[in-house]
């Protein structure tokens, strides 16, 4: 293999040609050259060919180059339209006072795991333990009463979600179960 010590002082300065026609910058084009140079030397056991030795010291200028220019981009304001809206406080306490006759309505094994774990913060070792189930099996009844809770709320409420899966807002229903 090529000694790339010496290769590196031939390629440095079209390197930094490449880089100042870029960026624009003498100091920042400099610093780029060094940090390519530096990361050949570490990675010069991946070169298996001597004779590739150019494209692939400009490969890795070329993503530099591209990172810099990543790191330096400003931030802009994202247009409006594009920006989330806020949850609605008000809509998601009234939706929290829903879960609590919701959760009643489970069925009994199930509503015993759910409360444990997710109303309580009980972990799931300890529900098992409490119940005298195993892990798994506890695991499985607080997964079904999620499963069981959500078809509740979503047959009780119109929930509206953003790209996240957040809650935004939400409209209960005429035949809602949760008597509220």
């Amino acid at each position: 293999m090529t000694e790339l010590t010496s290769a590196a002082a031939d390629y440095r300065a079209a390197l930094f040609r490449f880089v100042h026609s870029r960026v624009r910058d003498h100091a920042a084009a400099e610093d780029i050259v060094h940090d390519v140079l530096l990361r050949a030397l570490e990675r010069q056991s991946q070169l298996r060919d001597d004779q590739k030795l150019a494209p692939w010291l400009y490969q890795m200028t070329r993503n530099a180059i591209v990172d810099h220019h990543r790191g330096t981009r400003p931030m802009d304001e994202l247009p409006q339209d594009l920006v989330a809206p806020e949850p609605e406080p008000q809509a998601l306490s009234h939706l929290a006072q829903c879960l609590t006759p919701l959760i009643a309505r489970l069925p009994e094994p199930y509503r015993t795991a759910f409360r444990m774990s997710e109303v309580d913060g009980v972990t799931q070792q300890e529900v098992a333990k409490r119940l005298g189930i195993s892990l798994s099996g506890a695991k499985s009844r607080v997964q079904r009463a999620r499963a069981k809770l959500q078809e509740l709320v979503l047959t009780c409420c119109k929930i509206e979600r953003d790209h996240r899966g957040a809650i935004m807002h939400y409209e209960r229903s005429p035949n809602c179960g949760c008597g509220m």
